[in-house]
């Protein structure tokens, strides 16, 4: 396989994970799950339905198995991105870097999504002030985006061989 051969395979493995993730996250995803994922016990995400006069409060338990479903639905968004693609385009990639790839994806993802993680690594590198903020743009929202972009090129490169 040729440089060339390798630079296509990764802009266009890049680009169906790309799509494929912005898909998983806004349209795929529940609402539920994104409201339940970060859901710690010492910060729980609290449910209040006013007609029945209940509460519902969502721990850490409830955060993980949110999340853990979010990324899973974001990973089969991808997976389905790649094999259409890589069918459509003859790309021939081949499954244990696929497997490798969105084994990958799904962590990292995790990982942003479980959100202390990433408002930790925002503290350590000086970016906490800029994680807390929510105007003119939200910070933590950037942040996990730019994480995402990060692993989803590192993803691609694994695919890129």
């Amino acid at each position: 396989m040729t440089a060339t051969d390798r630079a296509a395979r990764f802009a266009t493995s890049y680009a169906l994970l790309r799509a494929a993730a912005v898909i998983g996250d806004m349209w795929v995803q529940t609402d539920t799950c994104a409201r339940i994922k970060g859901a710690t016990d010492t910060n729980p995400v609290v449910d209040r339905n006013e007609e029945a006069g209940t509460e519902t409060v969502h721990g850490t338990r409830e955060g993980r198995l949110a999340c853990a479903h979010h990324c899973a639905t974001y990973t089969a968004t991808q997976a389905g991105a790649l094999l259409i693609g890589s069918r459509l385009l003859g790309l021939r990639l081949k499954p244990g870097r696929v497997a490798a790839a969105l084994a990958l994806s799904f962590a990292t993802h995790y990982i942003a999504d479980r959100r202390r993680p990433l408002a930790r690594l925002a503290e350590a590198t000086g970016k906490g002030a800029f994680y807390e903020r929510l105007t003119p743009i939200c910070g933590s929202f950037e942040l996990d985006q730019a994480w995402h972009h990060g692993w989803e090129t590192a993803a691609a490169l694994l695919l890129a061989r």
